[in-house]
């Protein structure tokens, strides 16, 4: 097991019952003593971030669900430290949030690929030593994040891809049912 903290990735077990994480991958932004925080890599939404910033209008670029808390907000993962100052590395080549309005304007300008930027409505969040029960539960796999997994073109094989970065003891739990009941 990999040492939580910025840049791990939280895989849930292929039994995981929660509705919000069943089979997702988390990229952990924040881990501290107070509690911990990060994003939903792999649940798209049926909304675009035109719907949601209309000054976007017409950009109907995907927005992810990054966790059941604070649905009011709206982050962003990308790999442009040199264009969005204020933003923090997460990982190697990967940077959280930065100056918003100047997202917007490279956005509008077209000066972002958009393969090297997520947006998320929401995040994960645990509470003093939450994660910690759950990691001692079992109900998590850990995992140094990659660019890769994190920027996955295929959004239906980002758990899988993130098992098989565990090896092949892991990689077997791909083809478990999400009920071992119905067997």
């Amino acid at each position: 097991m990999v040492e939580l903290s910025a840049g791990i990735l939280l895989i849930a077990e292929p039994f995981l019952k929660d509705p919000n994480f069943m089979r997702t991958v988390v990229l952990l932004c924040d881990h501290q003593q107070e509690g911990s925080f990060g994003f939903v890599l792999n649940k798209q939404l049926n909304h675009t971030l035109d719907e949601l910033i209309p000054e976007l209008e017409g950009m109907k670029i995907p927005v992810f669900a990054g966790g059941p808390v604070q649905l009011d907000t709206l982050h962003f993962l990308h790999t442009y430290p040199e264009l969005l100052p204020g933003s923090q590395e997460l990982t190697d080549g990967v940077y959280w949030g930065g100056d918003f309005e100047m997202m917007k304007g490279l956005l509008v300008k077209g000066e972002l690929d958009l393969k090297r930027i997520r947006f998320f409505v929401g995040y994960s969040g645990w509470g003093a030593n939450q994660l910690e029960e759950e990691m001692n539960s079992k109900s998590w796999l850990t995992a140094k994040a990659r660019k890769s997994i994190i920027l996955h073109r295929s959004i239906s094989e980002i758990w899988k891809d993130s098992l098989r970065l565990l090896g092949d003891e892991y990689a077997m739990m791909i083809n478990y049912p999400t009920d071992p009941q119905l067997n």
